[in-house]
């Protein structure tokens, strides 16, 4: 019988994530089938039980997994000494190496969370309204302190969340910027806009 293949920094677990991710973002969560896993990983699809329990768990480890890092990073920025103004633009920093990096599994979680299941659905749903919260209270707390000009803080999360979402766009381009290229412009349109 195959063997699910992995190098010696991931787990079979983590090798199936991985493919669960490409497999949704390519035909979506709802066409997306064990089978179809299965194959992407070079097993029958009875061996997946071995690993995980249903197609539904796979869609709440990808959707918790990558959300758990943005707050991680999140609660890092808010206790730091930083300006309210380097704050935001670390942020913006994470958010756009996130989908650079990791782009499946953030298309994933921004695109396909609407199918998790209860309770989770309603938590995941909780989790990003609280996060959204969360970044405009930072913006605010600029706005405050002076340090970025009088604006609506939701606003400009939503904004920024959206036009980073964007660089989906990026990743099917044919002649694309540098990633680091693009990450910077990014940040200094968004900072520049900002800034008192």
């Amino acid at each position: 019988m195959a063997r699910i293949q992995t190098d010696k920094d991931k787990s079979r677990k983590e090798v199936i994530l991985r493919a669960a991710a490409h497999l949704f973002h390519k035909k979506g969560y709802k066409s997306a089938s064990m089978r179809d896993l299965a194959s992407q990983v070079g097993v029958e699809a009875a061996s997946l039980y071995n690993h995980i329990r249903s197609k539904t768990e796979l869609l709440h480890d990808i959707c918790f997994n990558t959300a758990n890092l943005y707050w991680e990073h999140l609660h890092e920025i808010e206790k730091s000494k930083a300006s309210p103004i380097e704050k935001i633009e670390k942020l913006i920093r994470f958010h756009i190496r996130q989908i650079i990096e990791h782009y499946e599994e953030v298309y994933v979680t921004d695109r396909e969370w609407k199918h998790l299941e209860e309770p989770y659905l309603t938590n995941y749903r909780n989790q990003r309204r609280d996060y959204r919260k969360s970044l405009a209270a930072i913006i605010q707390e600029g706005i405050d302190t002076g340090y970025v000009q009088f604006i609506d803080a939701s606003t400009a999360v939503l904004i920024i969340l959206h036009a980073i979402t964007g660089v989906e766009s990026w990743h099917r381009s044919y002649q694309k910027i540098d990633a680091t290229e693009l990450e910077n412009n990014m940040v200094t349109i968004f900072i520049n806009g900002l800034k008192k």
